[in-house]
């Protein structure tokens, strides 16, 4: 009878259980986390009918790891189970709610013997987009990092220097500014920036790499920094200019990192030959294309229609229907990193594809949202793109959006 296996995992060892086509356990174990636990686990699946042709497969609950690479360059079907489903099925086989690893272990492999149907293996990614999708998230997360490290030091600075935030409000990186950075780091303080002269500004601006209107930013500079402002006692004030000297620390660190892996990123995706597909789309350049091929991959097998990819990135709306309740609500289980270059996308597609623009002005007309008609634009672009990258072809204007013809008049 076909074998499954179930894998309950942890930082330090893992739990194996196998079952039969009866749900009857045929083996159980615990390996360590190491490459002789795996030698132990790709043992204990040989021992148990596991081939070349007949490969036993593997239901485990994350996608990520040393263990999940390995049974995958194995060719090893892997499913990843999501907890949350995993719990659920976990009723079924213990009403008292009891919990264990091997209990895990063994309702995982009960989930593959029973509804292997219903779930996915883990796509078939080349090499080059596994790489980038390690880029890509990292740069993610390194944005997201560095958005909360300006957001910590704009707080502490409007406690004790609201002087500062007014000399950078109207600049579109605000703190995150090279500027900015720098002339903190020179004058911490209320009292320091008061002192900075018209020549130690320009240096400022000059060590911070701008090259042109130096006179006119320098002089902009001071005249903002001599004004009047509340201040904190003398000794509070130097405190809180060390633990602002510390926070921008911080915020240098995630700026430089955001910008290595941008660049990491980008040099990545430019070898690969889904990126001139990609990046022909309105709205998309290298690093929000990055984005997308991180997390649609280039297995053209994983997703057989658009539904399924819109779906994933949570531009499809979820229908609940019940008698006669019917309600349409914006999906929230989806990849929410797909999800956010999806706003990214739009926004800066209706200023560049008159064809998107025109879209999202009959949503807002009809009644939508900013973010509703956003959602909506996405959904057409994510067909869009499923229909490029399947068939290999760009992206096309009039294809996309194309016009209606106008109506001639009937002659009486």
């Amino acid at each position: 009878m076909a074998v499954t296996c179930g894998i309950d995992w942890a930082s330090d060892h893992h739990d194996i259980a196998l079952v039969d086509g009866e749900g009857v356990i045929v083996a159980k174990a615990r390996i360590t986390d190491d490459l002789t636990g795996l030698n132990a686990l790709l043992e204990l699946l040989t021992t148990h009918g596991d081939g070349p042709d007949t490969p036993i497969p593997v239901a485990i609950e994350t996608s990520r790891g040393l263990l999940v690479a390995c049974l995958r360059a194995t060719g090893r079907p892997v499913y990843a189970i999501n907890p949350m489903a995993a719990a659920r099925y976990r009723e079924r086989h213990a009403v008292s709610r009891k919990k264990s690893d091997h209990l895990d272990a063994t309702v995982l492999a009960n989930i593959l013997r029973t509804d292997r149907g219903a779930f996915r293996t883990l796509p078939s990614d080349t090499e080059l987009v596994k790489a980038i999708a390690v880029l890509a998230r990292a740069q993610q997360d390194a944005v997201w990092d560095r958005t909360q490290a300006a957001n910590k030091l704009r707080s502490h600075l409007r406690e004790y220097f609201p002087g500062f935030l007014a000399s950078f409000e109207s600049v579109r990186e605000g703190l995150c500014h090279p500027v900015a950075r720098e002339l903190l780091a020179a004058a911490p303080t209320p009292e320091n920036a008061a002192r900075l002269t018209r020549t130690q500004l320009r240096a400022v601006v000059r060590r911070a790499g701008r090259q042109r209107g130096i006179e006119a930013e320098a002089d902009r500079l001071r005249e903002i920094l001599k004004r009047p402002q509340m201040r904190q006692p003398p000794l509070v004030e130097q405190a809180m200019g060390r633990q602002a000297r510390a926070l921008l620390r911080q915020l240098d660190a995630a700026c430089a990192s955001a910008d290595d892996l941008a660049a990491a990123t980008v040099e990545a995706f430019e070898t690969h030959p889904d990126a001139t597909i990609i990046t022909s789309f309105p709205g998309l350049g290298s690093l929000s294309g990055a984005r997308i091929l991180a997390e649609v991959g280039d297995d053209r097998s994983r997703f057989e229609d658009p539904k399924g990819l819109k779906a994933f990135a949570g531009a499809a709306p979820v229908t609940r229907a019940s008698g006669k309740s019917l309600a349409v609500m914006a999906r929230k289980v989806k990849n929410q990193r797909l999800a956010a270059v999806g706003y990214v996308w739009t926004f800066s597609a209706i200023t560049a594809s008159p064809g998107a623009r025109a879209h999202y002005d009959r949503r807002r007309e009809a009644g939508d949202r900013h973010s509703a008609a956003q959602r909506n634009l996405y959904n057409r672009f994510l067909g869009c793109l499923h229909h490029c990258l399947t068939n290999r072809i760009p992206y096309d204007e009039t294809t996309a959006f194309p016009t209606k013809p106008i109506a001639s008049a009937v002659a009486a």
